[in-house]
């Protein structure tokens, strides 16, 4: 359970059609670039954002910190992570879980 002190999200970093798109799962924030990497700096920059903004707001309930993920990307997520290779409709960059 993330709060305004710590928590976490996990992220996939991946590539559809030319665009590569990061996502952090559980703020429901989507990044995108030409690279991978532009891509999960756009997103790691964006979720430090976001924390930021939360930890200023006097009273925040932790909500908006641990929002329903989309469901194509916890697919997405259950789909990367699975033991059992999937053949995924997308080119994964990296995918993984970082503090907040």
């Amino acid at each position: 359970m993330n709060t305004p002190q710590r928590g976490s999200v996990r992220y996939i970093v991946f590539k559809d059609a030319d665009t590569w798109y990061a996502v952090g799962l559980e703020f429901n924030i989507v990044e995108s670039g030409d690279d991978p990497r532009i891509a999960l700096n756009n997103l790691f920059d964006a979720i430090q954002g976001y924390v930021e903004s939360c930890r200023k707001v006097k009273g925040i309930r932790m909500s908006p910190l641990n929002q329903k993920t989309d469901s194509e990307y916890e697919k997405l997520w259950t789909t990367v992570n699975s033991e059992k290779k999937v053949k995924s409709p997308f080119q994964i960059s990296t995918f993984g879980v970082t503090r907040v």
